[in-house]
Parts: C-alpha cells; structure tokens; sequence
C-alpha cells in the first residue's frame, strides 16, 4: 500500500475546542488518557488553558495560551484543560495510528482489566446529537475518575499505579500491533525512506523526483465531532481514518 501525498512527515493534523464541562475534581476539559507509540504537539491558536500529564519524571500544569506550543511523549498520559475558549491545533505522529487505537483512556482498573467493558466505555454512539454528546460526557468523567488516583500517588512520590496503568494499556492494545505495523509502514515509515532515497539521488546529481512536485489543498471534512480532549475538526486526508474513539473499530473516510 501506498499512499500519495500525506501531510509532511505523515504527520496526522486535527482541531480542538476545549470541553467546558465540569468534572468531579472541578476542573473543565477533556479526558485524560495516553498514546502508546504516537507523540503529540499541541499548538495553541486561541484562549487560555492548561495541559496537565503524568508520567514517570512527575506531574506537570503546563500553561497554555495563543501561540504556546506543548509536547508529550508516549505514554504520558494527559488531560486538557479549559480556561476560557481554548483552540487548539494537535499535531500526532504516525497519521493514522491514533484513529485506529493508539490511545487508552485513564479509566479504573477494573475496566482496563475487561476488554469487553473497556470497548463499550470508550465507545460512542455515531452523530453529533445529545445522546452521543452525553456518552462523550460520561466517557470523560470515567477517564477523570482513574486519573485522580494517579496523580495523588505521582504526587505523593509513588509512580507504581501510573506505571500499572500503562502496563494495562498496553495489554489493551497488543492485538492491533500487526494492522498498526502496515499503517506504520505506509505511512510515517514510507515517509522517511523517500527523503533517504530522495538525498541518495541528489548525492548522485539526479534530482529527478522534483518532476512530480505539485501542490495540494484540505479543509475540515467534519467539524465539531466529539473526541477526547474536546470538540474536533477533522480532515480526510491521505493515510487517514475517521476516529476510532467514536465507532469502537477504525473507519476509512470512504465509508
């Protein structure tokens, strides 16, 4: 499989409008979770807010506001945080990995020990109307209910619950590792062995590839879906699907 064209980098690009809603702990935001092998930036364009993230070096508030940008790695898990019309432009690693599951909400132990339980909280109905705004909702407070717990123990200096919780992701996810390799392989893989071919032919005097140099144009496909952090904008771009986190199962944007 190829695919022609992806953003540079085979970067995946979405845009979020931070929650507003409420959680048990009184902060407004998202649902705190993790990705297993995607790194992801996050480029303020609008508003004020944070980024809150634990991981094994400790918890961090990391302020956000226009023209901010923040960064995490895999396995750190993070919830944003609303604080007051916060806009957000995220940047994933591996297009496409991230909708097809690379990430694992920060729900009890007791679900993330139940495959079963795990897929049916994680999952939404499809549209855009209150029923899927309501399972979005819920969503989110169970992911806020098992973060608490771990940010008390990181900040207490125990990083044993956090760590058992991303042992548990990643039992969560080994059975997608082989659709996750060819997504991988056509995409942020295949990306980086052009430019590798591309200095071995300008090393040699042919910059023959500069023939197919074109130019290309997107818009949001979908506005306002709900996803993790907040409300999202979505593009159908090259090495994409629709979010995973809605539908339980990756869905092509032909469908």
């Amino acid at each position: 499989m190829v695919i022609p064209h992806p953003l540079p980098g085979a970067v995946g690009l979405s845009h979020l409008s931070a929650y507003d809603w409420a959680s048990a702990d009184g902060v407004c935001g998202g649902s705190p979770h993790l990705h297993l092998v995607c790194a992801e930036a996050y480029v303020v364009t609008a508003g004020r807010g944070a980024v809150q993230t634990l991981s094994p070096d400790g918890y961090r508030d990391i302020p956000l506001g226009p023209g901010s940008v923040a960064w995490f790695m895999p396995g750190t898990v993070h919830r944003m945080v609303q604080g007051g019309g916060l806009r957000i432009t995220v940047l994933m690693q591996n297009s496409g990995l991230p909708e097809a599951g690379d990430a694992v909400f920060t729900f009890p132990p007791e679900v993330l020990a139940d495959p079963g339980a795990y897929a049916a909280a994680a999952a939404l109905p499809p549209g855009g109307g209150p029923e899927t705004e309501a399972a979005a909702r819920r969503r989110r407070d169970l992911a806020v209910e098992g973060y608490l717990p771990l940010r008390a123990a990181l900040l207490a200096g125990d990083d044993t619950p956090l760590r058992a919780f991303q042992r548990a992701a990643a039992r969560l996810v080994r059975d997608k590792v082989p659709v996750w390799r060819e997504v991988w392989r056509a995409g942020a893989l295949a990306a980086a062995e052009r430019t590798g071919a591309q200095l071995d032919a300008l090393a040699a005097g042919d910059p023959a590839h500069l023939d197919g140099a074109t130019a290309h144009a997107a818009v949001p496909t979908r506005r306002g879906g709900y996803g993790m952090c907040g409300r999202r904008d979505e593009y159908a771009l090259p090495g994409t699907t629709l979010p995973y986190e809605e539908t339980g199962r990756p869905r092509t944007g032909r469908e």
